[in-house]
Parts: C-alpha cells; sequence; structure tokens
C-alpha cells in the first residue's frame, strides 16, 4: 500500500504546520509569539453563539440538504444581494465546509489533466496543491511589490492559453492583504472579456476586514459580463470570527453548484447542522460591529507596519485589507546570525526569528515569493509590540 498519484503530488499545509508548532511549543512552556495562524482573535458573536446553541436544544442535530438548508441558502442570497448587488438563486449557492472546501469542490469538479489555473504569487498556499490534486497545473503570474502585490492586466493577459480553465483573484489578499479598486477589477475584467473560455473563481473571504475607507467590490459585480463565468466566493471565517464553524459558501451558474454538490455527497455530505443555523444568524443579524471589528484590526496594521518599518533590513507595504502584511527582508539575505548560522532562504531567517527570537511568521517560499515572510496580525496590541521588538532585536543582532 502507498499513497495516491494524487495525494503525491501536494505537500502539508505551511499555515497549519506553523500553527501546530506554536501550540507544541506552548504546550512545552516556551514563550513563543505566534503570528502564523489566520484567524480572527475575536470572539465569535454573542447572537451567533446563541443561535448555535438554541439549534442543539431544538434537535435540529440531522442531515440537512447535502450543499446547505434552504434557510442558509436564503440568508446568503441576501447577504450577496445587500453587500455585493448580485442576484443568485437558491440553486446558484452551494454552502461548504468552510472556504478551503469550496475551492475544492470547484477546482476538483471542472479541472482535468492538461487544464491551467493562473495563480497570482504570493497566493494563499491552499491554490496551486488543490489544483495539483485535481491533475491541472498551476501558472503563476508574478504579483510583487512593484504592482504593489496586485495582478495587472498585461501579467494576467500573458498567463492566459487556450488551457486555462481559471483564474483566481482574492482580495483583499491572503498572505499581502493588498485589495483591487473597482478601477482594477475592470481593468482586469477587460482582459478576461477578450478569453471567453476563462473561470473566475474570486475568493473574497476578507471582504468585509478594509480600512482606510477603501470600497470593497467583487469582479462579478463590477464586470456584469463576468457573472455568467465567475463563482464568488465567500464565508463566515474571517469577518464572523467563526473559523472552527466551518462555513464556506459561494454563488455562480446553477450547472457548477450541481457538479459541486456531486461532489460533496459523496465526501463530506453537508455542513454541521448547527453551524448552518449559526450562519444563518451572522448573515442575518447585526452587522455594525464588523466595521468596529475593522477599525481595531486597521490600529493593529499600522503598529505592525510602523515597527516592522523601523527595522534593521526589513520593508514592509501598507495593505489595504486582510489581517496580514508581507514585509520584505531582501537586505537580511547573507547575513549570519549571532550564533553564525548565514540566512540564506526566507525558512533560514523565519527559523531564526522562531529559535532566537520566540516569534513564529511563515515563510514567503509558501505563497510563492521570496524573500519575505507572512505577518498575521490578528492579536492584541500588546502581543503585537512585544513580537515586533523581539524582531527588532534579532534583526540587529544580524552580522
Amino acid at each position: 500500500m502507498q499513497q495516491s498519484a494524487a495525494l503525491r503530488r501536494i505537500s502539508p499545509s505551511p499555515t497549519l504546520a506553523i500553527t501546530a508548532r506554536v501550540f507544541e511549543l506552548k504546550r512545552a512552556g516556551v514563550d513563543v509569539i505566534g503570528l502564523g495562524a489566520g484567524e480572527p482573535d475575536f470572539d465569535t458573536p454573542e447572537h451567533v453563539r446563541e443561535a448555535g446553541i438554541q439549534a442543539i436544544r431544538d434537535g435540529r442535530t440531522r442531515y440537512t440538504n447535502v450543499d446547505g438548508t434552504p434557510e442558509l441558502k436564503a440568508a446568503i442570497c441576501a447577504k450577496f444581494a445587500r453587500d455585493n448587488h448580485l442576484t443568485y438563486a437558491a440553486d446558484q449557492v452551494t454552502v461548504n465546509v468552510g472556504g478551503k472546501h469550496t475551492l475544492f469542490n470547484a477546482i476538483v469538479a471542472t479541472v482535468e489533466p492538461g487544464d491551467e489555473v493562473v495563480i497570482p504569487a504570493p497566493y494563499w498556499v491552499s491554490y496551486p496543491d488543490v489544483v495539483q490534486f485535481a491533475g491541472g497545473t498551476p501558472v503563476f503570474a508574478i504579483a510583487g511589490p512593484d504592482s504593489d502585490y496586485k495582478l495587472s492586466p498585461e501579467a494576467l493577459d500573458a498567463a492566459i492559453t487556450e488551457r486555462t480553465k481559471w483564474v483566481i483573484l482574492n482580495s483583499p489578499s491572503n498572505p499581502t492583504g493588498a485589495a483591487y479598486s473597482v478601477d482594477e477589477l475592470k481593468a482586469l475584467g477587460e482582459v478576461l472579456m477578450r478569453h471567453p473560455h476563462v473561470w473566475v473563481f474570486a475568493d473574497d473571504m476578507y471582504e468585509h476586514i478594509t480600512y482606510d475607507g477603501f470600497r470593497f467590490a467583487t469582479i462579478a459585480e463590477v464586470c456584469p459580463e463576468l457573472y455568467e463565468r465567475t463563482l464568488t466566493v465567500n464565508g463566515c471565517s474571517k469577518a464572523y470570527a467563526m473559523t472552527g464553524w466551518r462555513i464556506g459558501f459561494a454563488g455562480g451558474a446553477a450547472w457548477l453548484i450541481k457538479a459541486m454538490a456531486k461532489l460533496q455527497s459523496q465526501s463530506t455530505s453537508n455542513p454541521c447542522s448547527i453551524a448552518q443555523a449559526a450562519a444563518v444568524a451572522a448573515l442575518t443579524g447585526p452587522q455594525d460591529f464588523l466595521a468596529e471589528r475593522a477599525r481595531a484590526f486597521q490600529g493593529r496594521r499600522d503598529l505592525v507596519v510602523s515597527m516592522l518599518n523601523q527595522t534593521t533590513g526589513i520593508t514592509c507595504p501598507r495593505p489595504e485589507g486582510a489581517f496580514y502584511v508581507y514585509p520584505s527582508f531582501a537586505a537580511l539575505i547573507g547575513k549570519a546570525t549571532p550564533a553564525g548560522r548565514v540566512i540564506e532562504t526566507d525558512e533560514d531567517f523565519v527559523g531564526y526569528l522562531l529559535d532566537d527570537a520566540k516569534v513564529a511568521a511563515v515563510q514567503g517560499a509558501a505563497f510563492g515569493l521570496s524573500p519575505a515572510m507572512r505577518i498575521s496580525y490578528a492579536t492584541s496590541d500588546d502581543l503585537l509590540r512585544e513580537a515586533c521588538e523581539r524582531i527588532q532585536t534579532a534583526c540587529a543582532a544580524l552580522r
């Protein structure tokens, strides 16, 4: 018995590996500050938790429709109309076990060997692995610091071939926090309209976490011509601090939604019935706390960007959204640690921070663009300040 060829094409998630390492160190009593996890430190809102508890009391603990209850699908349709000015019917909506499951279902249900998927780099770690699991080929289009970590129309056009099936757009971005403006999305849309065989996977998971008055938009909203070939993806994890509840969802063409449900029927079946009831409360209940939490994240962003830009050898762009920064440490490559170890790679640098500064970040190589690291600032101001001070000390010690 051995692993399948499909499994051999993928690697374990680097971000989850860092999180597991932090848990392990903390259990051993090590004073480590984890800046690797991609989840809010806020609690799930009280009314959402109560809805889950009430669902248990009401005995809503049985199987539901494979890809979501009618109540949750109705709430998702209303959310898309309210927030994104997009109209979807119930048969155009899918509910999945988190956004990663939505990605998996969409790609595995549509991608065949020889198909290509355009992925802007840096990228969320799961995008290329899911494409490779399905037998497809990831095509990386560089969206580096020179373009503010955003895919340019020229780079998109150059990456598309006759074999391209999808392009993935993530805004605001994990790992950089970069977000596309309306005009930037329209420019990408003009390219895509010249390639009618290409579909768009619009990952909007960080929609409600934007800063400085940035106006969020999604591509099917600003380019209605792309509505029929766009899967608009979102979820409850980030905005509603429901990472562990595992609810992702999407709106798209009815045939694609049906295909994804077919796959889900033979894998997970329905998402947790309790989590679905809680998600209804999240999407239909009070929304005012979203702006309040975004303001808190903005303050943390400002703190981290300021302190990292005061750090020897580090340059940190100022993101428009999400809760990550993606600083470069190109100036530190080739330097030596106090113990004499030479910093040659991303892994060397984040390993040095973990070993000597007891700060956990994720290497840029995991996201497809080096030399850099991803830092999550979804934790308290005090911990962020302490972490940045430790990073400053560690970088100043390099020679």
